[in-house]
């Protein structure tokens, strides 16, 4: 559900005190500095969309400072990339200084100091989301904090264009799409990231990394009968097309390499002797195979024999 945290009915003392504790709420704790005799009015709208938290802020001008006493008492790993749609933001950290005017996006690290001050009445978008949910190298992170993205050329638009249209739906967007919809942002800002950069890490090494990465998370999970590239993609915060395409480059498919893998754990399990007294069934269930006629043809494609021979023959070998 969105929480709204409306500022304007009351005094500006009483809207002061508020706005400190909105910000600190929605965002992570951070001094506010009004650059207004009175407060104006603000407001903070919050959606989630599976690990991103989409925050919508307009208030008038103000500046504000994550310290790092702040962070030494609220060790934040998270990220936040701020779409500016009116006014502009002079923002600060690790000794770089940008202005982002309407348009333009820009990343801050929560987990280290910076400041941003907006001299006019704003309104941005911002998504919150944890560090680890960026698949990007730390070197990259740090070189890029604090400057504008130019949302009107490469890869920069398309994610712009993509952020925009997210957030425009997110209040309509249920759980399972939502979930899509972020991890689909998270792997085009990865890209995005590493294109700013200069691919200053091979192309080749993050996709092997990316690889292993979704390997290791399916070998956990081969006993659940409902594994998908879906909910592969959702557990790894990347979009389904980029599952696909992994595996694709190494010559096989989700399904297949899934298929191989529980093929494997079931002729260790009929070959082994303290799992001996299970039936063939029982074993093609215990690693996610629901239907046995699917699993005795996949085995012997497989293996060359039905599986009940392969178990035969183990025992007798034993």
């Amino acid at each position: 559900m969105p929480a709204e945290l409306p500022t304007e009915p009351l005094s500006a003392a009483e809207r002061a005190e508020r706005w400190h504790e909105a910000v600190a709420t929605a965002y992570v704790p951070m001094a506010v500095e009004f650059l207004e005799d009175e407060p104006s009015p603000g407001t903070i709208s919050s959606h989630r969309l599976g690990p991103i938290r989409v925050l919508r802020t307009q208030a008038g001008p103000q500046a504000v400072t994550r310290t790092r006493r702040m962070i030494a008492r609220d060790d934040s790993a998270a990220l936040i990339l701020t779409l500016q749609q009116s006014g502009t933001s002079l923002k600060e950290q690790d000794g770089r200084e940008s202005l982002i005017r309407p348009g333009a996006f820009s990343l801050t690290d929560a987990s280290r100091a910076f400041r941003k001050r907006l001299d006019e009445g704003f309104a941005f978008t911002s998504f919150h989301f944890p560090r680890a949910a960026l698949d990007v190298e730390e070197r990259q992170l740090r070189a890029l904090t604090a400057t504008a993205f130019d949302p009107t050329a490469g890869s920069a638009a398309l994610v712009a264009t993509y952020l925009a249209g997210m957030a425009r739906e997110a209040p309509r967007l249920d759980e399972a799409v939502g979930r899509r919809a972020a991890a689909t942002a998270l792997d085009l800002l990865s890209l995005v990231v590493e294109d700013r950069y200069g691919r200053g890490r091979p192309a080749q090494a993050h996709t092997a990394a990316s690889l292993e990465r979704i390997k290791d998370h399916i070998r956990r999970n081969l006993r659940d009968p409902d594994l998908s590239p879906s909910g592969i993609a959702e557990a790894n915060h990347v979009s389904v097309r980029l599952v696909h395409k992994l595996f694709q480059q190494e010559g096989t498919t989700v399904g297949a390499w899934i298929r191989a893998q529980r093929l494997d754990r079931c002729s260790r399990d009929l070959r082994r002797p303290a799992t001996g007294r299970l039936g063939v069934a029982e074993v093609a269930r215990r690693w996610g195979f629901v239907n046995s006629s699917h699993f005795s043809r996949a085995f012997r494609a497989a293996y060359g024999m039905p599986p009940r021979e392969w178990q035969l023959l183990g025992r007798s070998r034993a």
